[in-house]
């Protein structure tokens, strides 16, 4: 058999089968509706506040001082003993860390809160901080007493504490980071699944 015979035995056996109608592979939704009014104003005041936050939100003022090696810790009310002990144990991995050495207060009140915040943003559960301790002549440690008292009043943190000897000691800690809306309504699709 040559390649023309081959090519007319094909075309004799497709002969009167006809191209089916395919369906798109992308349904397309509705467009959304436009933004309300209300909405649109809680958006604002949203990112408003946030603002607010950043700037002003964290005084400078009213803050227990520390010495160089207390261990440091703190959980918001409804965190697990057992999620407490284990972030208190190092148990959890330590997905984005923020150094704090050499940072005025100012500056690391800013870079405190973006960090929280990307942290929120990005997923990321667990954290260190490495503020140090101060010990240089002063019985107060600065930089360790201020993000202690920071980290306690941001809404998106649920716990911290002094970290382990191998992660900076008393010169560190671990902070707990809320989910982000989006991963809380992953999981909530996920279990209703189940």
């Amino acid at each position: 058999m040559t390649k023309h015979d081959d090519d007319d035995l094909f075309a004799q056996e497709m002969a009167g089968v006809r191209r089916l109608r395919a369906e798109p592979t992308v349904r397309l939704q509705r467009q959304a509706a436009p933004e309300t009014d209300a909405a649109l104003a809680r958006r604002r005041a949203a990112a408003e506040r946030q603002q607010s936050r950043e700037v002003d939100g964290l005084s400078e003022s009213h803050v227990q001082w520390v010495g160089p090696t207390d261990i440091l810790s703190w959980r918001a009310a409804g965190v697990a003993h057992g999620v407490f002990r284990r972030l208190k144990q190092g148990g959890y991995t330590l997905d984005a860390r923020l150094d704090l050495h050499r940072h005025t207060v100012d500056q690391a009140r800013r870079a405190l809160i973006r960090f929280v915040l990307d942290c929120q943003k990005y997923d990321v559960r667990s954290a260190i901080v490495l503020h140090g301790k101060g010990e240089r002549g002063e019985q107060k440690a600065v930089l360790k007493s201020y993000t202690y008292q920071w980290l306690q009043r941001i809404p998106e943190v649920l716990a911290l504490h002094s970290a382990q000897p191998h992660h900076g000691g008393a010169g560190a800690m671990y902070v707990l980071i809320k989910k982000s809306e989006a991963k809380k309504q992953e999981n909530r699709e996920r279990y209703r699944n189940q």
